[in-house]
């Protein structure tokens, strides 16, 4: 089970996990052992909260499929176990960054100060640049 706060957790039932064959080099043993895991989190059938499932869809980029599925394919350990922890790891970290909100912004006006200053500075470079002129022409 994973447990994000008192009121939010998602129970072992809703994220499936099966082990694949691992990709790439590893000798004789990627041919026989199956220590990869492919992990797959439904993101609408979940018991995520409404505004934290739009935001998990905003933000999944390539790990959520085009049905609303998070897929996420863990290879980088030897054992199986490692595969798995990682994999949790990863969705735990994706949801939990769809759980915060982002404050909103308020836009604010440039104060008085930073206005001259900004005047200040565009006028010494206009002075600058008009002492580099030809004078001939």
């Amino acid at each position: 089970m994973l447990k994000f706060s008192n009121h939010i957790e998602i129970p072992d039932a809703q994220i499936e996990i099966r082990a694949i064959r691992a990709q790439g080099a590893g000798g004789q043993n990627v041919n026989k052992v199956s220590n990869a895991v492919h992990l797959r989190f439904d993101i609408k059938s979940s018991s995520l909260p409404p505004e934290c499932q739009q935001r998990l869809l905003s933000i999944g980029g390539h790990h959520i499929s085009s049905d609303g599925v998070v897929i996420i394919k863990a290879q980088s350990y030897r054992s199986l176990e490692q595969n798995r922890e990682d994999a949790l790891q990863r969705l735990h970290h994706l949801i939990k960054r769809a759980l915060m909100q982002r404050k909103t912004r308020h836009a604010t006006k440039p104060t008085r100060a930073s206005r001259e200053r900004r005047l200040e500075s565009k006028s010494k470079r206009s002075q600058v640049k008009m002492l580099r002129r030809n004078r001939d022409e």
